[in-house]
């Protein structure tokens, strides 16, 4: 959300194959040979233990961390910005006719792994956005006077930063790298269950030295992989018992796998949302003066249902989040009052909920102590200030297992009343591999509302693999589409639009057009050229940024918006 206002979001528009032409995925070269004894990994620095050493990266893009990381203590952070892809490279020594196992292992935002001066067929690999640790691999052979090539990894022009680690050119030594390939690590032991619901089994084991990730298995059959010591599977049957493994892997390759165990899930329940009505509208509030009408709480219009009170700041713990009500920019709006505020909306049937993010929100979740600290950050303010739950609306990317970790961890204190939203942009819901999408997916059990922001975008891909162009009637369904057949239940799925063309930098759409959406939705009607192959009656309705920009332009968002929603079937 912006807190600026008319402050574009720069995104590159993502064609339908434009990747396709021009980064394809790399095949193993034909006639690529076995290693022999003698092979070594010629990378130098291939884990960033000694930081950037032997790397560089372009317009200073590159930087090494100690979270997360896939071995070792360190890893590359390299983060895109304007026209830079945050390409970062090295200068490997190698062998005239000889042929090399490149891979790496990478997280975050889109990631690419390729190399360049082979003397033959220069090779490259890349994967959309991760949440979790995913090897990247592939061969090349070097030509007849080729004695060294450039590895280099990038990531994509406005998409989020990427992470490298344990990178391996594997092959005869070339007199540059040396290091050791790892060995198979041992089988996981102490595989426990740690929680069930209607719709998934948590686990946890024992970590196994020299891992770097683990795989667990669901009656034989694959089901996610993770970098820790614990997983949420979803996705499962209401009463039904599953029998689950685990196994260790590294570069090396996978462990056999644990001694199972049997987990039921619980009776059928349902998603958060209290007692919210079947369609309902989400309002930002602006805890900040930044041009649209200063609004305290109780201004908020009536029709919204679900108020997201914007934003919660991030501290100086990792994960842990604070409110600070900004009293002198809302013309001596007191604390005792915003509380007594949200009393009376709540008394009203409303609901209100403590937001975390925004365009600006640096709150990182992305190991198991900083998924702690955001719970009971969070829960403590919902106790201080009354709130009935949280909006997660992190714009710069988020760790699928650590916040979910948080989220069912904060579920359990607040219990089942609590209200989950969030608002991711158009880009994290394009695929469920995206980490927000499996964020959605694997708190699908606890989750109230997902009001995608269908503004600042571009044209992106509709579920029919067609491109669609911000604005419009079919930018929104066929965007729609991708949740609702996705995954998520359709009273799970909400319009996020901006109030005035004043609330975002582009995608402004006039009310009209919100309405004709959601009828095309539920009821088949108004639709643009695309329409759904089914409708979603129980659709959950719309979201707005913000409530004070409504007011700003006279509340004719909300005032044709809100009737609408609350009208439908």
């Amino acid at each position: 959300m912006n807190r600026a206002p008319g402050t574009p979001v720069r995104r590159r528009r993502l064609w339908a194959g434009a990747f396709v032409s021009v980064l394809a995925l790399a095949l193993p070269l034909a006639g690529a040979g076995q290693a022999s004894a003698a092979d070594v990994n010629n990378a130098k620095n291939a884990g960033f233990e000694a930081g950037l050493s032997n790397w560089t990266c372009s317009a200073n893009s590159g930087t090494t961390v100690s979270s997360p990381v896939h071995g070792g203590t360190a890893a590359l952070r390299a983060t895109p910005a304007g026209q830079d892809n945050a390409r970062c490279t090295q200068t490997v020594a190698v062998k005239p006719n000889s042929t090399y196992d490149l891979s790496g292992w990478v997280q975050g935002g889109y990631a690419y792994l390729g190399v360049t001066g082979t003397g033959t067929t220069d090779v490259s690999t890349w994967t959309p956005d991760s949440g979790s640790w995913k090897r990247l691999s592939t061969s090349f052979t070097t030509g007849s006077s080729t004695t060294s090539v450039t590895v280099y990894t990038h990531g994509w022009y406005g998409q989020a930063a990427y992470h490298v680690d344990d990178l391996s050119v594997f092959g005869p030594d070339g007199g540059g790298g040396g290091d050791t390939e790892p060995t198979v690590p041992g089988t996981p032991g102490g595989l426990s269950v740690s929680g069930t619901t209607s719709s998934s089994v948590s686990l946890a084991w024992n970590a196994v030295s020299g891992a770097t990730g683990y795989t667990i298995y669901r009656d034989g059959a694959k089901v996610t992989a993770v970098s820790g010591t614990s997983a949420t599977v979803t996705g499962l049957a209401a009463s039904t018992s599953y029998s689950f493994q685990v196994a260790a892997t590294n570069a090396a390759g996978e462990s056999p796998k644990s001694t199972a165990v049997t987990a039921r899930t619980k009776e059928n329940d349902s998603g958060g949302g209290g007692d919210l009505p079947e369609h309902a509208v989400t309002g930002y509030w602006q805890n900040f003066n930044n041009g649209a009408a200063v609004q305290r709480v109780s201004d908020v219009q009536s029709h919204y249902d679900i108020i997201a009170v914007a934003f919660a700041d991030a501290t100086g713990t990792p994960g842990a989040v604070t409110f600070n009500l900004d009293s002198a920019g809302l013309n001596g709006y007191t604390v005792d009052q915003f509380k007594a505020d949200v009393r009376a909306k709540q008394a009203a049937g409303k609901k209100v909920i403590i937001s975390v993010g925004g365009e600006k929100g640096t709150v990182s979740v992305n190991d198991s102590a900083s998924a702690t600290n955001f719970a009971n950050s969070v829960y403590a303010l919902m106790q201080e200030y009354g709130f009935d739950g949280v909006d997660i609306d992190l714009e710069n990317g988020l760790n699928a297992t650590y916040m979910t970790q948080a989220l069912r961890s904060l579920s359990a204190k607040a219990g089942p009343s609590m209200i989950l939203t969030m608002a991711p942009q158009t880009i994290d819901m394009q695929s469920t591999s995206n980490a927000y999408f499996r964020t959605a997916l694997n708190v699908k059990d606890i989750l109230t509302v997902v009001n995608m922001q269908y503004y600042n975008s571009g044209s992106m891909l509709g579920c029919d693999g067609k491109v669609y162009s911000q604005g419009s009637v079919d930018f929104l369904t066929a965007l729609a589409c991708i949740q609702l057949e996705g995954g998520l239940d359709p009273s799970q799925v909400g319009l996020g639009l901006p109030a005035s063309t004043r609330g975002a930098g582009s995608g402004y759409v006039s009310p009209t057009v919100v309405n004709n959406a959601l009828d095309c939705l539920t009821k088949g009607t108004n639709c643009g050229t695309f329409k759904p192959s089914r409708t979603y009656p129980s659709l959950r309705g719309a979201m707005t940024w913000s409530t004070n920009w409504d007011a700003t332009a006279g509340n004719a968002w909300s005032n044709a918006v809100g009737p609408h929603v609350h009208a439908l079937p």
